[in-house]
């Protein structure tokens, strides 16, 4: 085939391809005929919801509306492969990622997506001087889109283990402040009010949930039991219970606060020495390796010169 007859093929397939694209933007812009007529025949009885409940959001842009069908049933298809989407809504939560599982399918996919694409460049790269690795590479493009949905996986957890240390270092200062709002006379509502106002970070967004729940009539215990349930970190969740026990039981709260903020940095003391012990034998390596060879030579560095000089 000549290049003149590649090059009608190509603007061909362009030009079917925007077409396709123009027609799908055309039609999800279009209201739907229930919409349009519905509201118009109040006498008819409705058995399900209202047509205005039932339609969905418009999608945000033109790629959305192309895309989104294909990348939702690809988020399916993950789904019914790795499972687990009550360990990943659990994840997300303790993330502090306001997002549904379905929503992290999605961004799984579009990992692969990118790691795909950059393998299948590097093929196309290759084939042009090696033709015969077109197998090898297609394999390639296959494994690499599915350490891209494992990747986006294992940064969830790496964003999980993040925030909570984020958490565990703003702990004590939280507790102790809310320990002091008790002890002036205010409720633990109140002084719960005055933290959140007047901190910032992770630990204080989950305060603020909190906050927000007892505000709506939760009773305070039950508000700071689900805080204990939903955290990853034993210490917050004792602190959650313990302050869901003192409101029930009439136990000084003050008292309480400042227990568990001495708990936690004794805690976080006990860690950072056990990790400055672990740390101590990676210290030796270079003492061992690079230091004390070099003290060797120098020492008896001019000892062998001399021998060497004196030797007949």
């Amino acid at each position: 085939m000549t290049p003149a007859v590649w090059g009608g093929l190509l603007g061909a397939t362009t030009a079917a391809g925007l077409l396709l694209v123009g027609f799908r933007v055309a039609a999800t812009r279009r209201p739907q005929l229930d919409t349009r007529v519905l509201p118009y025949l109040r006498d008819l009885p409705r058995s399900g919801p209202s047509p205005r409940a039932v339609q969905t959001a418009p999608p945000r842009s033109v790629v959305a509306a192309v895309y989104g069908p294909l990348l939702r049933s690809a988020a399916d298809a993950v789904e019914r492969v790795l499972g687990g989407s009550t360990s990943v809504r659990r994840r997300l939560e303790r993330a502090g990622l306001d997002r549904t599982v379905h929503d992290f399918r999605v961004e799984q996919v579009l990992w692969g997506l990118a790691a795909f694409a950059l393998t299948a460049a590097y093929g196309v790269l290759d084939a042009l001087g090696d033709p015969s690795g077109v197998a090898s590479s297609a394999v390639l493009c296959i494994v690499a889109f599915a350490l891209g949905v494992l990747a986006r996986d294992s940064h969830l957890s790496g964003q999980v283990r993040s925030r909570e240390r984020r958490i565990l270092a703003e702990f004590p200062t939280v507790a102790e402040l809310l320990a002091l709002s008790v002890a002036a006379g205010e409720s633990p509502v109140a002084a719960l009010d005055r933290v959140v106002r007047r901190s910032g970070g992770e630990l204080s967004t989950d305060l603020a949930r909190v906050l927000a729940a007892v505000r709506t009539g939760e009773p305070v215990s039950a508000a700071f039991d689900r805080l204990a349930a939903a955290t990853g970190q034993p210490l917050v969740a004792r602190f959650a219970q313990g302050i869901a026990v003192a409101v029930e039981r009439g136990t000084p709260l003050a008292d309480v606060l400042h227990a568990q903020a001495a708990d936690v940095r004794e805690a976080g003391r006990r860690e950072l020495i056990e990790v400055a012990a672990r740390r101590e034998v990676f210290m030796m390596v270079p003492v061992v390796f690079l230091v004390l060879p070099v003290t060797v030579l120098f020492a008896f560095w001019p000892g062998v010169v001399g021998l060497s000089l004196t030797t007949p």
